[in-house]
């Protein structure tokens, strides 16, 4: 194994992984363009975009296992919210991945593409101020978020991304969970959507077992770090990050499937 395929992928996965305990997503949103534009820019084989879906499906289960872990004190889990999505986004997640392999290049990019888009708009989208909220007082519509979760299930299963980047913004603008319990909770919901996609993805034959050997090293230190990170930032920095991550990744991504 080459030492500059170690050390460019290694960086994917740390900073992918600190991104993702910090904003409660699994880090796919951007190690998805990351695995495929970067490696080529250090002379290395550039992987397809069915290999960096595996490689990212397998990694993710740890970064959100990780990130969950880390926010397991302090009542920021929601268990009901955890139960009916989770659920949901597994089934879909596991349709979305098996037929991920009859999916072309392009096919795959561009369900990514939907995906950025639709997250970033909704980020951008007025939100109800629900912070304040004691955390032991949230509610939220059942039916609905297992609907979304399941949709949002199938498209992540298809990018091998477990779908925090659309579920965070789903619990903010559309069932109103306070941020801090969004991301504590985006990222247990993610790690069930993670095993749904990461059991299609090896099923298929999809992944790079040593690249998602090294980005999981680099999710199990980095994650913790970017969950104690986020812990301490104002939860209206954190929306921002967020919203201007996903909002890069889909114009980045548009760009490249319409030229």
């Amino acid at each position: 194994m080459d030492v500059t395929f170690f050390i460019v992928i290694f960086a994917i996965g740390f900073i992918g992984s600190f991104l993702s305990g910090m904003l409660g997503v699994g880090g796919s949103i951007i190690k998805y363009p990351m695995l495929l534009y970067i490696p080529p820019l250090f002379g290395l084989v550039a992987f397809t975009a069915h290999e960096v879906s595996g490689i990212s499906a397998v990694q993710v289960f740890f970064a959100s296992l990780a990130g969950v872990w880390a926010y397991r004190k302090g009542g920021y889990l929601n268990k009901q919210l955890i139960i009916y999505m989770g659920g949901a986004i597994l089934i879909g997640s596991l349709i979305g991945s098996y037929g991920s392999s009859s999916l072309s290049e392009l096919a795959v990019n561009v369900v990514y593409g939907i995906l950025a888009l639709i997250a970033a708009i909704m980020m951008f989208m007025p939100k109800k101020q629900v912070d304040a909220m004691p955390l032991n007082e949230v509610t939220f519509n059942k039916p609905l978020a297992a609907i979304l979760a399941f949709i949002v299930g199938i498209g992540s299963g298809i990018v091998g991304a477990a779908g925090g980047f659309l579920l965070v913004p789903i619990m903010l603008t559309v069932l109103y969970i306070p941020t801090r319990m969004t991301i504590a909770t985006s990222l247990a919901v993610t790690f069930i959507s993670s095993i749904g996609g990461s059991v299609g993805k090896l099923a298929t034959g999809q992944v790079d077992y040593w690249a998602a050997f090294i980005m999981i090293i680099a999710s199990i230190l980095a994650a913790p770090l970017g969950a104690k990170a986020g812990k301490k930032m104002n939860t209206r920095i954190l929306q921002i990050i967020l919203a201007m991550m996903i909002a890069g990744t889909a114009v980045k991504i548009w760009f490249d499937i319409l030229m």
